[in-house]
């Protein structure tokens, strides 16, 4: 069944609808608002980068273990055989000490929620100019990067292996690349762009590179990777499951050369080799063999980096990338706005009837939140793009979509929480992978939609959600960002809802909380 999948330069294939609104509509011209506020983005308005994992914190104060029994531990890779992954060598840190986290009451809506609303950088952008920087032979800088607890541990990572990055100024950062070197330690936190983009440089550093983060990264598919630089001739020594905790054995030099990767679970494998390609002696061909590889778009950020870069790219062959040897140049990076950080803004105007507006959105652009689009006119908004930045309006009622996510998984939670308010039944799928993001995402979707009334039948590749009243309560997040947009989305029009930890948003917004709380306050008024 064809879904959020697009092909090349094509438009996006038709998907399977349950309505009348099919995705690629002609978009219609919104009505103009009554009123409107503009919410910025302020470096005062942050709920503060986190030192460690958010614990889940439950009724009455009692914090679970990571691995919570209604969802169970995410499966994890099998050790790597051989002497690269012998415990004798394994990381002497232990993972990043967890913290209480405190509860957060969803604000409820009592009017049309009429907004516009500034994002962030984009974190994907924001992470592979980093890396690509870091790599350049000349300094280079990212204006309007995303600052928060994923890029702030990439720069970190990267400094502690030799860059020079200077953040002061919270608009461009500017990157000096220097020799990589070793010993260092690298907490990844809970980012999946830190644990795979970084052990390929670090592969290029003069020493031993240690890696490890949250308790819920150790969870995280990273054993592909690890086989993929061990074939490779990298020298690596992996944990119990194959990632986490790492240790990469850099000689300052690669040779690269070709190397086969199952990257089904996650191109950031793939994404993670073609970055770090160039500086490898012999370049690099990777050839993917295995089930789709997901989130598509994401690749097609990384090879358009890198020509921008000035790195030759092939990527003609289904499933083979190819990057030729060669210098990287330094440049100003310009990043574009997080697009999937607009979802639950956008969704907020559907479920309360509003409008919202976002300036900047690229007319083009490689970000798989662009799909928004499309997934949002299917589900019953209206919405339109202008040189000045795209605005939505709802009405109030959301249709049910049938519908691949496998391009735009990152997007499911908002999705599942739309569904879970529509006026009809909903399947979401082709999204298997989330199992392995910073939870398993579909299990925990169907347990927390489930805890607030929802009908939810969980599919071994995504959810069927049929919709039913909802009702107040607790919810877990996870730790999990993207699981707390989804809460506050449904908080919006069902009162009572309560999130276990709201400040796991500072992953990618730290300011999340308290632009959440403005866009509703400002609908009061």
């Amino acid at each position: 069944m064809a879904g959020c999948r697009r092909s090349g330069d094509g438009g996006p294939a038709p998907a399977r609808l349950l309505g009348q609104v099919r995705l690629g509509q002609v978009r219609r011209r919104l009505r103009s608002a009554a009123r409107r506020t503009t919410v910025g983005r302020d470096a005062s308005l942050t709920s503060g980068a986190q030192t460690g994992a958010p614990a889940a914190t439950g009724q009455n104060g009692h914090v679970p273990d990571t691995q919570d029994p209604a969802i169970g531990p995410t499966a994890g890779p099998a050790p790597i055989a051989g002497p690269a992954s012998t415990a004798a060598s394994a990381p002497t840190a232990g993972p990043t000490p967890e913290r209480t986290a405190a509860a957060w009451s969803a604000p409820t809506a009592a009017e049309p929620v009429r907004a516009t609303v500034t994002l962030p950088g984009s974190k994907s952008m924001t992470a592979r100019a980093l890396v690509l920087s870091a790599l350049a032979d000349a300094p280079g800088a990212l204006r309007r990067p995303l600052r928060a607890r994923d890029t702030t541990l990439m720069a970190a990572g990267l400094r502690a292996l030799g860059t020079e990055i200077d953040d002061t100024d919270s608009a461009r950062w500017v990157v000096a690349p220097r020799p990589l070197h070793g010993p260092a330690t690298i907490d990844v936190g809970l980012a999946g762009t830190v644990m795979r983009f970084l052990p390929p440089v670090a592969a290029l550093a003069d020493g031993r590179v240690e890696f490890d983060g949250d308790p819920q990264a150790r969870q995280r598919p990273l054993a592909p990777l690890v086989r993929a630089l061990t074939d490779l001739g990298v020298t690596v020594t992996a944990g119990p499951t194959g990632g986490l905790p790492l240790v990469v054995h850099g000689t300052g030099e690669l040779a690269g050369g070709h190397v086969t990767i199952d990257a089904s679970t996650s191109s950031q494998f793939i994404s993670a080799l073609l970055l770090a390609a160039p500086a490898f002696r012999n370049g690099v061909v990777v050839r993917h063999e295995g089930p789709p590889v997901p989130s598509a778009p994401h690749l097609r950020m990384t090879t358009t980096m890198l020509r921008q870069a000035g790195a030759e790219v092939d990527d003609a062959t289904p499933d083979v990338w190819v990057v030729a040897p060669g210098k990287l140049a330094g440049r100003e990076w310009s990043i574009e706005p997080d697009l999937s950080a607009a979802a639950p803004f956008l969704a907020a105007a559907m479920v309360t009837g509003g409008e919202v507006t976002v300036p900047g959105w690229p007319r083009e652009t490689t970000q798989p939140g662009d799909y928004l689009r499309d997934l949002l006119t299917a589900m019953g908004a209206t919405i339109t793009v202008t040189d000045t930045g795209l605005s939505i309006t709802g009405t109030g009622t959301i249709h049910g979509i049938d519908v691949d996510l496998s391009d735009v998984s990152e997007l499911t939670p908002v999705i599942a929480a739309l569904a879970a308010l529509g006026d009809r039944p909903s399947r979401l799928y082709g999204v298997a992978h989330i199992r392995g993001h910073e939870t398993d995402r579909v299990a925990a979707l169907a347990t927390e939609l489930g805890r607030l009334g929802a009908d939810v039948t969980e599919l071994p590749d995504g959810l069927e959600i049929r919709p039913r009243p909802l009702r107040g309560g607790p919810f877990r997040t996870y730790a999990d960002h993207r699981m707390a947009h989804a809460a506050a989305v449904i908080g919006l029009v069902v009162p009572g809802v309560v999130l276990d930890d709201v400040a796991c948003t500072s992953k990618t917004m730290p300011e999340f909380p308290t632009l959440w709380r403005s866009i509703v306050a400002e609908a009061a008024v």
